[in-house]
């Protein structure tokens, strides 16, 4: 009989970085790989991205990743993967270009990208899978099912009930659920993200009627913020824009990559002529639906450069209309907040939807009561979202009926071992740690390099240096002390007089008791700069000691 692991190496209590692991018998199966953005006390960090410690010290063992859709907190993780392990991918077809683009432009070569349908029966590793198609956000997007001796381990990914979609790259495979359902499911992984919304998500996710008055309303230009991901909303406005007799104008070329791929895959079809090209955008011009689309904190800075006047391409008019359609998430709230704040001040019409009237496009409670009634597992796994979302979703299964024992609320890096088709432990724990994301390179996982930050953010720095005669170590030059961000240096010449005066004493010291090391004198002074500085003005500034020993020639 079939042993199986089940755990998530990021995802659980958080919003984003979701990335689960399917251990069958010696089989990994990750799903998903995702990143997450950074809290705001967290500075210089670009993304945050899951612990692949044990990927890495398993990937014989890894048979494949499957990348649910095109979302950033699902695949954005795989070029830092891809750097240590290579394994074969699999995604649907307009997921697996966005996959591409992203290696080619991360410089990764030599990755294998199996192109799957929505709805598609395949083996890997002699394993069979069972994909089926969900409605999200973004075309194209699927759960999956790896198949077992004790039956179906399903993964919902992220989803949506609607009955009203008529376009196949978006629609519910609700035939093929219920047969997978009927085969047997031992283990059914659901999203947690709309937990705490009664009903269903559908109607409250489409924005056409909110927004449609503002179009009737708006007297020059809309320009409209998006997530450049959450295609079902894009698709919205230009049918809007459409329907007004206004031209579309797309600021971000990503936003036009992603809709070139979509036309490509016969998904969705911009009007023809509706679109202007960047060549023939003017500020000028009154009849346009201008869109604004990013990722995460991306899209609020650019609106928020365009609202202080600092942007090449858009300048605001006190005729304009902003309408604001991307919800704040996690870690965008202070830029969010800036950029509203902003537009107010420019005097132009703001419109924000209500994020309890507008719903993201997440499984809300019936929604969720939906796929435990379709897919009756044998146990039941809540995933994606922070502690609470989880023990939300818990709840529902307990109130239809899941006695305690058979629903499993996990922490990253728990590990759920199933040993002859029961649950044996979760007392396993993978140990994890936030990985760091700072340009191209990881931060250290101490978090050293982020107290520093923190330090110089709030209490400044100071660089002293001074220069002395290698041989003697008596001191030919400075010391020279540059304060930053700490006190105001008009008032305050007799506390940077006596800091270079305790650098100097330090060393004089040191020389005379043979004790001397520049390593060693450097972190005296430190030490003896702090406690001055902190008597003297109550702040730990970051202090920067720097001795320069130069040989001296007679």
């Amino acid at each position: 009989m079939d042993q199986i692991k089940i755990f998530g190496l990021g995802g659980l209590d958080e919003d984003g970085k979701n990335m689960t692991v399917v251990e069958v018998n010696d089989s990994i199966f990750i799903i998903e790989a995702g990143i997450k953005y950074p809290e705001t006390d967290q500075l210089g960090v670009e993304v945050i991205i899951p612990d692949f410690h044990y990927l890495i010290e398993n990937k014989e063992r890894i048979k494949g990743v499957f990348i649910t859709h095109g979302h950033d907190d699902v695949m954005a993780a795989l070029p830092y993967l891809l750097k240590h392990v290579k394994p074969e991918i699999y995604s649907t077809s307009l997921t697996a270009a966005l996959i591409e683009k992203m290696c080619k432009a991360e410089g990764i070569q030599g990755v294998k990208v199996h192109r799957v349908k929505r709805t598609a029966s395949f083996k890997v590793a002699g394993i069979n899978i069972r994909t089926f198609g969900m409605t999200h956000s973004i075309a194209d997007s699927f759960g999956v099912a790896i198949d077992t001796d004790h039956g179906y381990i399903v993964f919902t990914g992220e989803f949506i009930i609607d009955y009203d979609i008529s376009n196949d790259a978006y629609n519910c495979d609700i035939v093929t659920l219920a047969e997978i359902g009927r085969k047997g499911v031992f283990a059914l992984l659901c999203e947690s993200k709309g937990v705490d919304r009664q009903g269903h998500t559908n109607p409250n996710h489409r924005i056409t009627d909110i927004i449609e008055p503002y179009f009737e309303d708006a007297q020059g230009r809309i320009i409209i913020t998006c997530y450049e991901q959450n295609l079902f909303r894009v698709i919205e406005i230009i049918e809007l824009a459409n329907k007004f007799d206004r031209k579309v104008y797309f600021y971000n070329d990503q936003m036009k990559t992603i809709l070139s791929s979509v036309e490509k895959l016969g998904y969705y079809h911009i009007p023809i002529g509706l679109d202007i090209s960047k060549s023939k955008f003017s500020n000028d011009l009154e009849d346009v639906v201008i869109i604004v689309s990013g990722n995460g904190q991306q899209v609020f800075n650019i609106m928020n450069k365009v609202a202080i006047s600092e942007d090449n391409i858009l300048e605001l008019k006190n005729t304009d209309t902003v309408i604001i359609a991307s919800p704040i998430v996690p870690g965008t709230e202070r830029e969010a907040t800036n950029m509203e704040n902003e537009l107010y001040k420019d005097g132009v019409r703001v419109r924000t939807l209500d994020s309890k009237k507008v719903y993201s496009m997440h499984a809300s409670i019936e929604d969720i009561k939906m796929m435990l009634y379709l897919f009756k597992p044998r146990y039941y796994i809540p995933v994606k979202g922070e502690y609470r979302q989880l023990v939300a979703n818990a709840n529902i299964a307990f109130n239809t009926g899941f006695t305690a024992d058979r629903i499993l609320v996990l922490d990253n890096g728990q590990v759920a071992k199933f040993e002859n088709g029961v649950l044996k432990d979760v007392s396993e724990i993978i140990p994890l740690e936030e990985v760091m994301i700072d340009g191209n390179d990881n931060l250290d996982a101490s978090g050293m390099v982020l107290r520093d930050r923190d330090t110089l953010s709030t209490d400044g720095a100071i660089i002293v240096g001074i220069v002395i005669n290698h041989q003697t170590k008596e001191v030919i030059g400075g010391p020279d002390i540059q304060s930053r961000g700490v006190i105001y240096l008009k008032d305050a010449d007799y506390i940077l007089k006596e800091i270079g005066n305790i650098m100097e004493r330090t060393i004089n010291e040191l020389v005379a008791e043979k004790k001397y090391e520049n390593i060693g004198a450097r972190m005296e002074a430190k030490d003896r700069i702090v406690r001055y500085v902190l008597k003297e003005t109550g702040k730990r500034p970051m202090i920067l000691p720097v001795i320069i020993e130069i040989n001296v020639t007679e």
